[in-house]
């Protein structure tokens, strides 16, 4: 359940897997569609989904500024990689067991906001998780971050928690 942190190429790369027992095609629909982004991913993904378009990221009530995107790879139901700000985000959907197996890389420009963004991103799969089995999440995910944040930082190191939460975010 927990991510892992890798380097690669020169960069800081975070890494989870998650054993789902939806079909892909489900899955798929929760990581592309509005309406189910909007129960778990922290911002809005506007523009076309073909490789090379412009993206936008907004959150929902302007807690920090929007980032601009690109659309790397749109492979349906398998792959779903795009430039997100700075960071590059991968989701790929593999058939696993009559389930899904979701594999999540996030590769950082920053090796200092891996703690932050890892917590960040545990969250936000374990919303998902509850979305797709059509239940409430168990905390609200604000009350999950700090603890999260703590346990990745001691597991990755202090130079991987040097970048706290962005403004508006505490």
């Amino acid at each position: 359940m927990y991510g892992e942190l890798h380097a690669a190429k020169g960069r800081s790369q975070l890494r989870f897997e998650r054993t789902l027992p939806h079909s892909r095609e489900k899955v798929w629909r929760a990581l592309t569609e509005p309406e189910h982004l909007a129960a778990w991913f922290p911002t809005t993904i506007e523009g076309e989904r073909v490789a090379g378009a412009p993206l936008r990221f907004s959150f929902p009530n302007n807690e920090a500024p929007p980032l601009e995107g690109e659309m790397i790879t749109y492979d349906p139901p398998s792959v779903l990689e795009f430039r997100w700000g700075e960071d590059v985000v991968r989701f790929e959907l593999a058939p696993n067991d009559g389930g899904s197996l979701l594999t999540l890389v996030d590769t950082l420009d920053e090796h200092g906001k891996a703690a932050r963004d890892a917590a960040g991103w545990h969250v936000c799969l374990d919303v998902l998780d509850s979305h797709l089995a059509g239940v409430e999440p168990p905390e609200a995910s604000s009350d999950q971050w700090k603890p999260l944040n703590d346990e990745y930082a001691e597991r990755f190191g202090p130079e991987a928690a040097t970048i706290g939460p962005p403004e508006g975010f505490e």
